[in-house]
């Protein structure tokens, strides 16, 4: 779905997002903001004459307890926060015994591309584990070597189609 020009866009977030200054920001762009508002630590928010930022925050506040609002906090938890969840919980990643946070940072991208790999294979084959993919006829992995790039091809056929996945990885020299 593409957008004409000056129509407005939808901002889902958490409330990690939510500050007034950010709030005030994007409230005269295209952008309609429906991110969750945290408590306030005294349980009311003084404005100080910020007139700006009270009425971004009150529209805010009516968009993300509108239908529409409801439905796109849903949406954004079963797709953003329900992955982050299998990733986290899948591979241990919630508590680690790496030293240093670069491995960390290393391990969890290995997790995320695991994770993106399986979604992809499921998209273009059906299959995203290696038990289904045991359902498929059959499948060929060639892999070209060549001076400055590598290419992976995958190839798999059943019984309803036939897909091919094709990767290619250049070496960029710093």
């Amino acid at each position: 779905m593409r957008r004409r020009r000056g129509e407005l866009c939808d901002l889902v977030a958490d409330k990690g997002y939510h500050s007034r200054d950010v709030l005030k920001g994007l409230d005269d762009g295209p952008w309609k903001t429906r991110i969750a508002e945290p408590r306030p630590s005294k349980g009311y928010s003084r404005w100080h004459g910020d007139d700006e930022a009270r009425a971004a925050v009150y529209g805010n506040r009516t968009r993300l307890r509108s239908g529409v609002g409801k439905g796109a906090m849903r949406k954004r938890g079963e797709i953003v926060e329900r992955s982050f969840a299998h990733v986290l919980e899948r591979g241990g990643m919630r508590r680690t015994w790496l030293r240093s946070r670069e491995n960390v940072h290393k391990r969890y991208l290995i997790h995320v591309a695991g994770y993106n790999l399986g979604v992809l294979m499921r998209a273009l084959f059906g299959a995203g584990t290696p038990r289904e993919a045991a359902n498929v006829r059959f499948a060929f992995l060639v892999i070209i070597p060549a001076a400055d790039m590598i290419a992976v091809v995958f190839l798999a056929a059943s019984d309803a189609e036939t897909a091919a996945l094709i990767v290619a990885v250049t070496c960029e020299a710093d």
